[in-house]
């Protein structure tokens, strides 16, 4: 390891905010060890060739975002979908903190990726815990096998978590909006930590920590997050709600699309909002273009624009859907996202979002 990278692995680890047991697994595995000499930096166009800009690559590993090193499940495409990652390490640090992994803990992950949360996993586990992890895609699934030589980590090429057998913490890496049978049955009497959808083509999945007892589970949101969706429960393509489509003008919103974004409020509205599309997204306005809130749930839509002027169309007005929603959060208080809990109950065909500050409760409708 040359000086120039342990040091910014030094000041990669000295950033993480964490309790020091974590901050001394991330510090004994360096993350460009687990990072592949090609990735994908961008929406669109060529990989990232390490050779080719060793400056630019190590930037993308020692910065503070997620790594993107697969993209289109590896095959061609006109975006660059990814399909693989490395996570952003303060993420990763939030989530061992949110599934209360320490030494001893039995841990399952659900898609190793590079294999370095694993690795981090099996420093703070130790000897008395074990780290299985589980990865979808074989060659992904061969090269972290090769990076975790050494580690004591079990990964195992599967789409599933093996069939009966129960960990103390199960965290996934990939996204759900349907929470899987097998993933809850793995964490059986224990924690579960994964990014949850509300929607599936939701660009916010928030991470959540569940306690797991009988195949259900219930608990607290714990922050922001953006993950890529397990590959089972991907949405497909879905056209920018309202576009073609003639507009009707809509009630006034009560702050302007900047405001409510800079609000810090949009996953919340996304939680209050069962089936309903929340996005951003910029839109031509007054001669120039302007950031947008957007929603759409069917054929129904509405743009709150920067004056706080709303556009929409359909047969639900989701202007006033989303007003109500936030004059509710702001009645109160603008509550944190850790203000709300998932109760998931696969009988009952929905999962229960609430919120005690707002005294409120949403179902979300789960497709089988």
């Amino acid at each position: 390891m040359t000086a120039d990278l342990a040091a910014l692995h030094s000041a990669l680890v000295e950033r993480l905010d964490t309790r020091d047991a974590i901050r001394a697994a991330f510090a004994a595995h360096p993350r460009h060890r687990f990072i592949p000499d090609m990735v994908w930096p961008d929406a669109t166009g060529l990989p990232l060739y390490r050779t080719t800009d060793p400056d630019r690559w190590t930037r993308l590993v020692y910065g503070t975002d997620a790594v993107t090193t697969q993209a289109n499940d590896g095959g061609p495409g006109p975006r660059n979908e990814p399909s693989s990652s490395s996570s952003a390490p303060q993420v990763m640090a939030d989530m061992i903190a949110a599934a209360g992994v320490d030494e001893g803990t039995r841990v399952l992950e659900i898609g190793t990726g590079t294999g370095w949360n694993a690795a981090i996993l099996a420093s703070l586990v130790g000897e008395k815990g074990a780290v299985t992890s589980i990865e979808i895609d074989p060659g992904v699934a061969a090269l972290a096998r090769e990076r975790l030589a050494g580690t004591g980590v079990t990964v195992r090429t599967a789409a599933e978590p093996p069939a009966g057998e129960v960990y103390d913490a199960v965290i996934a890496t990939c996204a759900a909006t349907r929470i899987p049978g097998g993933w809850l049955a793995a964490a059986e009497g224990g924690t579960l930590v994964l990014p949850w959808s509300p929607h599936p083509a939701a660009h916010s999945t928030p991470i959540v920590s569940l306690a797991a007892d009988g195949g259900r589970a219930s608990g607290l949101f714990v922050r922001e997050a953006a993950f890529m969706r397990d590959r089972g429960q991907r949405p497909g393509d879905l056209a920018f709600p309202g576009l073609g489509q003639p507009p009707s003008p809509a009630p006034d919103f009560p702050v302007g699309s900047v405001e409510l974004v800079d609000s810090g409020m949009m996953t919340q509205l996304t939680l209050m909002l069962p089936g309903v599309r929340v996005g951003v997204g910029v839109r031509p306005f007054r001669g120039g273009h302007g950031r947008i809130v957007w929603t759409g749930a069917g054929s129904s839509w509405a743009y709150v624009w920067p004056d706080g002027t709303v556009t929409g169309g359909g047969d639900r007005a989701l202007g006033d859907d989303l007003a109500d929603a936030y004059r509710q959060l702001r009645e109160a208080g603008l509550p944190a996202l850790d203000a709300f809990t998932l109760d998931v109950d696969p009988g009952r065909g929905s999962y229960r979002v609430a919120c005690a500050k707002a005294g409120r409760h949403w179902n979300h409708t789960v497709t089988p």
